[in-house]
């Protein structure tokens, strides 16, 4: 009979290599940037410099969202003024939602 031990070991080695099989893609502030999250996705330096062209200001912060079922850029964004927002933009149009 095999020791507990020896049986955890095994079971935890197999469910590593499971696991390594299928990644999750990165989180936005993971990937280089430009880089899209997924096909019909726009990349985030794109989706940057829309937003530079309306607000100016500089990123500080990215991540991915969901608004409605569709997949967003919640983006820290602080303007020109020093004053720091949050927006929210479609991640396949580039549209500023929030």
């Amino acid at each position: 009979m095999k020791s507990p031990v020896r049986l955890s070991a095994a079971v935890g080695a197999a469910l590593l290599l499971l696991a390594g099989a299928a990644p999750s893609p990165a989180p936005a502030q993971d990937r280089p940037r430009g880089e899209a999250g997924a096909p019909g996705q726009m990349p985030l330096s794109r989706v940057l410099q829309i937003l530079a062209q309306k607000m100016p200001g500089r990123q500080l912060n990215t991540t991915m969202g969901n608004t409605g079922g569709r997949p967003t850029y919640v983006i820290q964004w602080q303007k020109s003024d020093g004053r720091v927002v949050v927006v929210v933009v479609d991640a396949e149009t580039g549209q500023i939602i929030g």
